[in-house]
């Protein structure tokens, strides 16, 4: 599946865009190359991974110009780049709108005129009934993949995340820092639970989605949830810390007390393995295809998964290469 190929990631200077690099690596791929707007990072990434097999292009989904001539001569697309803070969405929705929604577009319309095999486009918990601009966005980003609007020869999957343990955009390294700095964090509200995987295992989904989905397929990765507090003294815990002060300030805008992965409606439509959900998209499928599956009652949610206790939390936190470096 990997040898030979010209894998392109947009926004690929993230935290997943460097563990899906360094995964890619160590396969018989031919190229891999990074799109990102921030030089720096892109910078920093050349220095860091020395390869000769990866290359950056310089340039803004936004653009249609930029991304059109990132997809030539390139076999699968990981689609990564958005913007991603709620609080920030909420203040600045058109910007939300101009990366999430038309940034996707773009790049649609550029894989009509490309040779891409297939591409697979990162979405969020927060697309299921958003309830913030960036959820919102998000949620239509996945409608515009679903759609049978663009002339495709490729096949476009999703795949759908919860809270990322130890990527930049965590809130696991802020609330370290403030611990290591004062002792305390602030939190908006400590029963909040939000679904909890690792950028190793983010990366395997989208891989599985890439080997594995049709167009317009949805995955989902079957995860454990934390609350905002279990968090807190798993982070006390491995950082030998025995009372943290939790300052509550109340949820901020666009938030939510728990986070849904999959709908009701969606799990009546999907496909159930040990790790994954995969689900079909009814605009490209007959009604009739689903015609003999039974409803499920309940949506998939971070309140109704596996919630994990302060020992098991811990015992994750302390595999995490960003977090060990952070508490030594």
């Amino acid at each position: 599946m990997f040898e030979g190929k010209t894998f392109l990631i947009t926004g690929g200077t993230g935290s997943f865009g460097h563990t899906l690099v360094e995964k890619l690596l160590t396969t018989e791929i031919k190229k891999i190359v990074v799109f990102s707007r921030d030089e720096t990072k892109q910078h920093h990434m050349r220095q860091n991974i020395p390869d000769s097999r990866l290359a950056f292009i310089l340039g803004d989904v936004r653009n249609p110009e930029s991304i059109h001539g990132a997809v030539v001569d390139v076999d699968y697309v990981f689609h990564a780049a958005a913007l991603k803070q709620v609080p920030t969405s909420e203040n600045f929705p058109w910007e939300f709108t101009q990366t999430n929604i038309h940034g996707s577009h773009n790049l649609l319309k550029a894989l009509e005129k490309s040779n891409v095999e297939k591409a697979v486009f990162l979405s969020t918990d927060k697309a299921v009934y958003p309830v913030n601009a960036m959820g919102v966005s998000k949620s239509m980003m996945e409608k515009l993949v679903r759609s049978t609007n663009y002339n495709l020869s490729s096949i476009q999957t999703i795949t759908r995340y919860g809270n990322v343990i130890g990527s930049r955009g965590s809130v696991i390294p802020l609330f370290i820092e403030s611990i290591q700095t004062s002792g305390k964090v602030t939190v908006t509200d400590p029963k909040m639970t939000r679904f909890m995987m690792s950028l190793e295992e983010s990366v395997s989904l989208v891989l599985f989605a890439l080997k594995n989905g049709k167009s317009g397929d949805l995955f989902v990765q079957k995860s454990p949830s934390a609350s905002v507090e279990t968090i807190v003294n798993a982070l006390g815990l491995i950082m030998k810390v025995p009372k943290i002060e939790i300052q509550t300030i109340g949820i901020r805008p666009g938030e939510k007390i728990h986070e849904t992965l999959l709908t009701a409606e969606e799990k009546h439509f999907s496909n159930e393995t040990e790790k994954y959900f995969q689900v079909s998209s009814i605009v490209r499928e007959m009604p009739d295809t689903f015609s003999s599956r039974s409803a499920q009652g309940t949506d998939y949610t971070s309140e109704q998964t596996h919630v994990l206790a302060v020992e098991e939390l811990a015992d994750i936190l302390v595999k995490i290469p960003l977090i060990r470096k952070m508490i030594n």
